[in-house]
């Protein structure tokens, strides 16, 4: 519908506009329900399906600056593709590739759309704020068995809200908690009671789906994103605020961790979870055994072993998205996620410090991505909904960029 509204020859402004705000209404609902994916076919699937469907036939364009994006996503599930070959049972084989082709139509949807609107940016992350708040209330509800029924959203005594794992619902908070974060540092202060109420909840359910890696994400993330403002403010006051209020937020969250802990229950999992190594990381066939010998027999199989084929041979998954592009994706996949990666982590880091209106979106994005490159090391981010659409992010503010960039080019060419 928005690109009906930047393409089609209508006679009247207020057309365009009607068209316009229902295509961001659109996207909206589309990010709002990533977070509530507890069975699949899932409505985040239906609602793209018509999103992608409708913006591309309606003149969405996918720019020279997008198509590398789109370009890599193809050759890695071509690559997918081909790894069925060396199947003796195809099983789940074309439904798990025609997923993972399905979300990375996703992602280049996003890049195209915020291309065609900056603007859209400021849509995708208010309606990911609220759905991270509403799924993680659900996941402390669930845990606390507030109400009858309420388990539905916990799995082993972790809270997953409105997911199927506890593992993807921690991560999925990051990027919101993170922009309520630079709300707080660089809003108004009339504006920050909310933005700390929905931080509170958000960083509870982080805490309490006791996923290692969520813990990790958001700490290296938070830092992370405090030091990069350090160094793109130049000025000492804000500076010194920036310090003063990370501080008094850094109490305010502990505060609420150490009030969660008083609780017997969260006290005794935290223990365990807290551990830097359990039990099924370096067992017989543990997680880094399995990671050893998955690598040496992925050498053997350029082609990859087929989806869903390591956890029939090993007790479970590879939880290891370099392992799991090698086994699903043959090497064909692997070295274009690789290229893909790199190409994202450099473009995103080379017009990171500029002063640009969509700059805090293409940060907070760039380092959850990083941190999600990070603990891929001991998670499999493969169809990871939001994943997909932080490289969408990502893109579309390259493309932003690159645009902006040919624009100021014309300028100075004009006497």
């Amino acid at each position: 519908m928005s690109a009906l509204a930047d393409h089609a020859a209508l006679p009247f402004l207020p057309q365009r506009a009607a068209l316009r705000l229902i295509g961001s209404f659109m996207v909206g609902c589309g990010v709002f329900l990533s977070g509530f994916v507890i069975s699949e076919p899932a409505p985040y699937e239906l609602i793209h399906v018509a999103l992608i469907g409708v913006g591309f036939l309606g003149g969405l364009r996918i720019s020279r600056n997008v198509a590398p994006l789109l370009a890599l996503l193809l050759v890695f599930n071509v690559g997918g593709i081909l790894s069925l070959t060396v199947m003796a049972d195809l099983d789940v084989g074309p439904m798990y590739l025609a997923v993972s082709t399905f979300l990375a139509l996703t992602s280049v949807f996003y890049a195209a759309v915020i291309e065609g609107d900056a603007s859209r940016l400021k849509v995708i992350f208010n309606a990911w704020v609220l759905a991270a708040v509403i799924t993680s209330l659900l996941g402390i509800l669930g845990y606390f068995h507030a109400f009858p029924g309420s388990e539905i959203f916990t799995r082993y005594d972790r809270a997953m809200g409105a997911f199927q794992d506890p593992n993807v619902f921690g991560p999925f908070l990051i990027a919101p908690a993170l922009y309520l974060v630079y709300g707080l540092l660089t809003g108004r202060p009339l504006e920050s009671l909310w933005r700390i109420g929905g931080l509170l909840v958000i960083v509870l359910g982080i805490f309490l789906s006791f996923s290692r890696a969520a813990w990790a994400l958001f700490l290296f993330c938070a830092c992370l994103m405090v030091f990069i403002m350090l160094l793109k403010e130049r000025t000492g006051a804000f500076r010194l605020k920036i310090l003063v209020l990370s501080l008094l937020a850094v109490i305010v969250l502990f505060g609420a961790i150490v009030g969660a802990m008083q609780s017997q229950k969260v006290s005794n999992l935290f223990s365990s979870r807290a551990q830097l190594e359990q039990d099924y990381d370096a067992g017989h066939l543990g997680r880094f055994e399995r990671h050893r010998i998955g690598f040496l027999m992925s050498m053997e199989h350029p082609l990859g072993i087929g989806p869903m084929t390591f956890s029939k041979i090993f007790p479970e998954d590879e939880h290891n998205i370099w392992l799991k592009s090698l086994t699903t994706y043959g090497w064909i996949g692997f070295i274009s996620y690789i290229t893909m990666m790199i190409w994202t982590l450099s473009t995103g880091f080379k017009y990171l410090l500029r002063h640009r209106d969509w700059q805090p979106y293409l940060m907070i994005s760039w380092i959850v991505i990083l941190g999600h490159v990070l603990i891929g090391n001991v998670i499999d981010t493969d169809h990871w909904r939001h994943f997909y659409l932080l490289l969408g992010i990502v893109w579309g503010c390259r493309a932003l960029e690159m645009r902006h960039q040919r624009n100021l080019s014309r300028s100075a060419a004009i006497p």
